[in-house]
């Protein structure tokens, strides 16, 4: 979406009078699922599908506590998509609380995702 607007930028800094020297440096990356059944990316017009940057941690457990997350399905699955992309991302294992149970580590999205499923 935001392609186009980025793209305007950096022929801006060609035309200008003076000629702008160092242009912007645009880093785009693949869109996160919505937070909301059936949102292929999140939204700013849905407020409740994204986290934002001025979210306060009430704001983003709220949300993803109320995130769609079918219970055994891994395809659409906005949860499974966030641990995919951000969480893995970033992160070589996975900790998860369990109620009543020892908290159970994944350490790779894969096996998280077969767990997941079954």
């Amino acid at each position: 979406d935001q392609r186009k607007v980025n793209m305007l930028a950096r022929e801006y800094c060609s035309l200008a009078r003076p000629k702008i020297k160092n242009k912007p440096v645009i880093l785009s990356h693949g869109m996160l699922m919505g937070l909301k059944e059936g949102q292929e990316k999140m939204s700013k017009s849905s407020p409740d599908s994204a986290l934002f940057m001025e979210d306060s941690a009430a704001d983003v457990k709220r949300k993803i506590g109320k995130a769609y997350c079918p219970l055994g399905v891994a395809e659409n699955n906005p949860v499974l998509d966030w641990c995919k992309n951000i969480v893995f991302g970033a992160r070589s294992s996975f900790t998860v609380p369990c109620k009543g149970a020892e908290p159970k580590v994944f350490e790779s999205y894969e096996e998280l995702e077969a767990q997941f499923v079954n």
